[in-house]
C-alpha cells in the first residue's frame, strides 16, 4: 500500500487562508529538485519519481504550511495527479492524517484524539481502478463523517463511518512525508504530479470545470509545468518518451524567456505560433472568417433581462449575471457548463437594469444597477464581493442611487473608482450621477464627484494614450430626448467636460478601436420633443458612429445608420473582421424586430451582413470559450434570452 502524503505523529488547521497548499511545492527546492527526486515526462505530462534509497528525506514540517494555527482543518479536500507503476502494501500506525492506495482500493487514514489514548480511522473506498497508463486525479473531500471520493470527475463515490473526522487536531510538531512506504519498502513507486490540499472547500467543482485535466489543476509545481527548466546539480532531468520540443494546447500560455522556443497551437483558430521571449510568432495560421449566426442555447430567466453581463473568475470560469426586472424571484447568475450556461446563484434585486463586474487588486465584485426601491421603501444599489470559500457573490456595500440605470468601473493612476447612472428621482429627470473613488483603508467606495446628468442610460469609459474618458448618454430631460451627451476628460484629479455631441433618446455608449482609429458609437432609442411637430416614427432613427480627429481633438460624424430604438451597441472581431451588432428594441409598432450585425467594410464603413431576429432586444454581449465564439442577447419582454454561436470558416 502506497502512501501519498503522511503527517507523523511527533506527539501532536483549522487555517484561515484557503488557499490551496500545494505539497509536492514544499517538498522541491525553489531551483532545482530535491534529492532522490527525478522528473519524467510520459504522454506529454511531468510527473515526479521518488528514488527508494530516500524513502525519509521527502518531507519537511508541517508549521511551513500551517503557519498562523496548528490545527488541521475540519473541512477540506485533497487533490492527486499521479501515474501507477506498482502497488505494494505496508502501513505506518503513527499517521496523522494519510491518503493511501492498493490494488483496486484506496483508504483515507486520520488520527482521532477525542478520547484518552486516541486511534487511526480508516476510510476504505473499494473498486477504485486507477490505470497504469494514464495520469488520473484524485479528488477527496472531507466533512464530518462524510467521505466523497472523485476520480477524474467520475460519479463521486460516497462513504459515511461513523468516527467524523476529528474538528480540533493538532499538526504541532508534525512533519510531512512523501510517499514514504516504510524502511523496508522503500517509496512510492509511479509518478505524481499534484498533491494540493485546499481547506475549507470541496475541490470537485474546481477540477471538474473540464475534463482536460492537465489545465484544471490548482497547483502543480514550476518544475513540472510545461517550461524548460534546469536539473538539479546531481540530477539529470529525463525525457524517456518524447523530445524536448514541446506544443501547448488550449487558451494562449505566457510567452517568456523560460518558454523561448516553444509552441503553441491555437486549436479555435488553427494557428501554430512559436515563443520568440517576449510575444507568439504566428508561423502557420487559417483566418478565420464569420459564414453564418445560429441559434445555440434558449437561456430561461427569473423574468424579462434588462441586461446581462459576461465575465471570467480566474480559476473558476465563466459567468453570466442577467439584470432581471421582477422581485421576487430577483436576479440571477448562470455558469459555463459542459458548454450551456446553467443556473449558479440567485441575488435579490430590485427591476434590475445592468450588472458590472470588476476587481480590485485580488478582490473581485459585481455590483448592480437598482431602478426601484425595496420592500422597504429604501432605493439603493449593491455591490457584491466574491467570496472563495463559499464560491458565491455575498453583500458587501449599499450606494443609495436613484433609478439606477448603470455602473462603470475604471481605474486612473492606479486609483480605483466606480461611476453611477442615475436616471430620475421622481419625476425629475435632471439630476446628479455620481463618481466614486475607492478607499483602501476604509475597503470603501466614497463619493469623489458628481456630474449633472438628464436621464442618464450609460456610461463608458475609455483611455486614448495618457488621456481617460468618461462619456455620458443622456436621454430625456423632461421635455425632449433631443439633448446633448457630453464627453468629459481626467484633468487635474477630477473630470471635466471635453466635446458635447447632440443625441436623440442616447442609451448607450460603445468605443472601440479598429488598427489605429478610435471610434465611439451612440445608440439612440427613440426622438421627441414636446415643442417639435410629431414625427411619423419615433422609434425609427439614425444612431451614429463618431471617429476621433487627432487635428481637431474632437469626435467627428463618421457614419449614419438606421435603427429601430436602438439601446445598445457590441463590438466583436473574428479573424481579421471586426463588426458591430446593435439591438433594436422597437420599429414603432412590434417588439419582434431584427437586430443587425454590421461588417466593418472599410472605406465604406459599417455594412449590413447579418439580421438577427430578436424580440425586445435590450443587451449583447460578446464571448468566446475554447470551443468558439458567441453572443448572448437579453429580452426585455418575454422571460427568454439566447446564446447564438458564430459560426465560421
Amino acid at each position: 500500500m502506497a502512501t501519498l502524503a503522511l503527517l507523523r505523529f511527533h506527539r501532536a488547521v483549522r487555517h484561515l487562508d484557503l488557499r490551496p497548499l500545494d505539497i509536492l511545492s514544499e517538498v522541491v527546492p525553489a531551483h532545482g529538485l530535491a534529492r532522490g527526486m527525478s522528473v519524467f515526462q510520459v504522454q506529454g505530462v511531468r510527473g515526479f519519481q521518488l528514488a527508494a534509497s530516500r524513502p525519509r528525506s521527502l518531507g519537511f514540517p508541517a508549521s511551513r504550511l500551517f503557519i498562523h494555527c496548528d490545527r488541521f482543518p475540519e473541512e477540506f479536500s485533497i487533490i492527486v495527479t499521479l501515474r501507477v507503476l506498482s502497488v505494494p502494501a505496508q502501513v505506518s500506525p503513527s499517521v496523522l492524517v494519510g491518503l493511501r492506495y492498493g490494488p483496486d482500493k484506496l483508504h483515507f487514514l486520520f488520527w482521532s484524539q477525542e478520547h484518552a489514548g486516541g486511534w487511526q480511522t480508516r476510510v476504505t473506498f473499494p473498486n477504485v481502478s486507477l490505470s497504469d497508463n494514464q495520469w488520473p486525479t484524485l479528488v477527496l473531500a472531507v466533512s464530518g463523517q462524510s467521505f466523497s471520493l472523485t476520480v477524474d470527475c467520475s460519479i463521486p463515490k460516497d462513504v459515511v463511518v461513523e468516527t467524523p473526522f476529528p474538528a480540533s487536531l493538532s499538526v504541532k510538531r508534525a512533519s510531512f512525508y512523501l510517499g514514504n512506504r516504510r524502511r523496508r519498502k522503500g517509496v512510492f513507486t509511479g509518478l505524481l504530479r499534484q498533491l494540493v490540499l485546499l481547506p475549507g472547500a470541496d475541490a470537485t467543482p474546481r477540477i471538474c470545470t473540464t475534463m482536460n485535466l492537465k489545465v484544471a489543476t490548482l497547483s502543480v509545481p514550476t518544475v513540472l509545468q510545461d517550461v524548460p527548466t534546469k536539473p538539479a546539480s546531481n540530477e539529470v532531468l529525463k525525457y524517456p518518451y518524447e523530445t524536448d520540443t514541446k506544443v501547448t494546447l488550449g487558451s494562449r500560455p505566457p510567452c517568456t524567456k523560460q518558454e523561448k522556443m516553444q509552441f503553441w497551437f491555437n486549436a479555435s483558430r488553427r494557428g501554430l505560433y512559436l515563443c520568440n521571449g517576449s510575444s507568439w510568432i504566428s508561423m502557420l495560421e487559417v483566418k478565420q472568417k464569420l459564414d453564418y449566426v445560429e441559434e445555440y442555447q434558449n437561456l430561461v430567466t427569473n423574468s424579462e433581462t434588462m441586461g446581462v453581463e459576461v465575465f471570467t473568475i480566474p480559476k473558476v470560469g465563466l459567468f453570466a449575471a442577467t439584470a432581471n426586472r421582477y422581485s421576487p424571484p430577483g436576479s440571477a447568475i448562470y455558469k459555463w457548463t459542459e458548454g450551456k450556461f446553467v443556473p449558479y446563484q440567485n441575488i435579490p434585486t430590485y427591476q434590475a437594469q445592468s450588472w458590472k463586474y470588476f476587481t480590485i487588486g485580488k478582490k473581485i465584485f459585481l455590483a448592480v444597477a437598482n431602478f426601484e426601491q425595496n420592500d422597504r421603501g429604501q432605493e439603493f444599489s449593491v455591490i457584491y464581493k466574491w467570496n472563495r470559500r463559499k464560491e458565491k457573490f455575498i453583500t458587501y456595500q449599499r450606494i443609495t442611487t436613484h433609478s439606477a440605470r448603470d455602473w462603470e468601473a475604471f481605474v486612473i493612476e492606479g486609483e480605483a473608482f466606480l461611476a453611477v447612472v442615475n436616471h430620475r428621482e421622481g419625476n425629475n429627470h435632471n439630476i446628479d450621477s455620481v463618481i466614486y473613488r475607492w478607499n483602501p483603508r476604509t475597503g470603501l467606495f466614497e463619493t469623489n464627484q458628481t456630474i449633472p446628468t438628464s436621464g442618464a442610460y450609460d456610461w463608458e469609459f475609455f483611455t486614448i494614450g495618457p488621456y481617460s474618458f468618461l462619456a455620458v448618454a443622456n436621454t430625456f430631460n423632461g421635455t425632449s430626448t433631443r439633448i446633448y451627451s457630453h464627453i468629459y476628460i481626467w484633468l487635474s484629479g477630477s473630470f471635466q467636460l471635453f466635446q458635447s455631441i447632440l443625441t436623440f433618446g442616447a442609451a448607450d455608449w460603445e468605443v472601440f478601436h479598429i488598427g489605429d482609429r478610435v471610434f465611439l458609437a451612440v445608440a439612440n432609442s427613440h426622438s421627441y420633443d414636446s415643442g417639435m411637430p410629431v414625427p411619423s416614427n419615433f422609434y425609427a432613427i439614425n444612431s451614429s458612429i463618431y471617429e476621433l480627429n487627432i487635428t481637431a481633438q474632437m469626435f467627428v460624424k463618421f457614419q449614419d445608420l438606421l435603427t429601430y430604438s436602438a439601446l445598445d451597441w457590441e463590438f466583436f472581431s473574428v479573424g481579421d473582421d471586426s463588426f458591430l451588432v446593435v439591438a433594436n428594441s422597437f420599429d414603432g409598432f412590434t417588439f419582434s424586430v431584427n437586430s443587425i450585425i454590421y461588417r466593418w467594410q472599410g472605406y465604406e464603413g459599417f455594412v449590413a451582413a447579418h439580421h438577427l431576429p430578436t424580440v425586445g432586444c435590450r443587451d449583447w454581449e460578446a464571448f468566446h470559450t475554447a470551443e468558439g465564439s458567441y453572443l448572448l442577447y437579453s429580452s426585455a419582454k418575454e422571460p427568454l434570452s439566447k446564446v447564438l454561436k458564430l459560426k465560421t470558416t
